[in-house]
């Protein structure tokens, strides 16, 4: 017989901690961390998850409680800032406790991973729907900021483009997938690497920053708008895995360019940083590519190996975009 969790039970099974950094952590009205030290900002996001939109009633909750810290610290490291803590407000249908189980484990294990606490959040009874905001610091003025980027600027990103997309297709029967194929791009897309190291490393080398949510050509859209500069971009020069590399070059521009979820950096550096920005790269161990450049001119410009302008009918996700 399973015996029903109630809700501070709960809490206390599976999301408390004794508070390392906190003065309060989880279990009172309010947490109460340390204030950042003299020349230091608090740098604070928020992202939820919700079944039905970013995952399916049956996926795994280990890789749940992986993503939903992922994606979050993943905003830190896009604006080069040290993580700190978390909140997590959590709706649940019912207190499954196999769920919460995986779901804990996953949170837990890349929390550790980056030396970050939970200090507090909530829970109700509801749809599934994870939200969790991150708390990190940055000292003042070395912020990676969309609005920083500047003409001549070369254009970065980090790992590889696109297998968060590969995977998508095949879960919506778009196209079929060898076993390979499917093992990795479905690792990346439940299990994304908040290149929260390679962040950090990249203050005071880069300009500006964003990370790979949406689609590299939308999420770049939101430099080109900030900065009020425009780009040209070498699609063909984009990162691929072996996996991508085996689709035909339609399926991986759109996978690369239009496709969401990969949660790698999109940076601007001058070219005067490309050594600092290779030192970096290999400081964080990750690798980075160099795929194309900021220009004066507003607008994008996209074009392949042979340099010819291609038409960028490239969309990315948008959650109030009709289907």
């Amino acid at each position: 017989m399973t015996i029903p969790l109630g809700e501070f039970d709960l809490i206390a099974r599976y999301f408390t901690r004794p508070a390392r950094r906190a003065f309060l952590g989880v279990g009172d009205d309010c947490a109460l961390l340390p204030a950042p030290a003299a020349g230091e900002q608090l740098a604070i996001s928020s992202d939820m998850l919700v079944e039905g939109r970013h995952f399916l009633p049956d996926a795994d909750p280990e890789a749940l409680g992986h993503k939903a810290l992922a994606v979050n610290l993943s905003d830190l490291a896009a604006v080069g800032a040290q993580p700190l803590a978390f909140t997590l407000a959590l709706a649940l249908p019912q207190a499954e406790a196999r769920w919460l189980e995986g779901f804990a484990r996953g949170m837990w294990a890349l929390a550790d991973a980056h030396d970050i606490e939970l200090v507090g959040g909530d829970t109700t009874r509801g749809p599934r729907n994870l939200c969790i905001t991150v708390l990190g610091t940055v000292p003042q003025g070395r912020a990676l900021l969309r609005s920083a980027a500047q003409a001549g600027d070369d254009l970065w990103v980090s790992g590889t483009l696109g297998d968060a997309r590969l995977a998508l297709g095949y879960r919506l029967g778009e196209w079929s997938l060898d076993d390979v194929a499917q093992a990795t791009s479905f690792a990346r897309m439940d299990r994304p690497t908040p290149r929260v190291t390679l962040g950090l490393a990249l203050r005071g080398v880069a300009h500006a920053a964003i990370d790979v949510s949406d689609g590299l050509l939308a999420d770049l859209g939101h430099i080109l708008q900030r900065s009020g500069v425009g780009a040209t971009v070498h699609a063909d020069a984009c990162p691929a895995s072996p996996a991508l590399r085996t689709q035909s070059a339609t399926r991986r521009r759109l996978c690369q360019l239009a496709g969401g979820d990969d949660y790698e950096l999109l940076f601007t550096a001058p070219t005067s940083a490309r050594d600092a920005v290779q030192a970096a790269a290999t400081q964080a161990a990750t690798a980075v590519t160099r795929i194309g450049r900021i220009e004066t001119r507003p607008g994008l410009r996209l074009i392949d190996a042979e340099g010819q302008v291609l038409d960028n009918a490239y969309a990315g996700f948008d959650h109030f975009r009709p289907a």
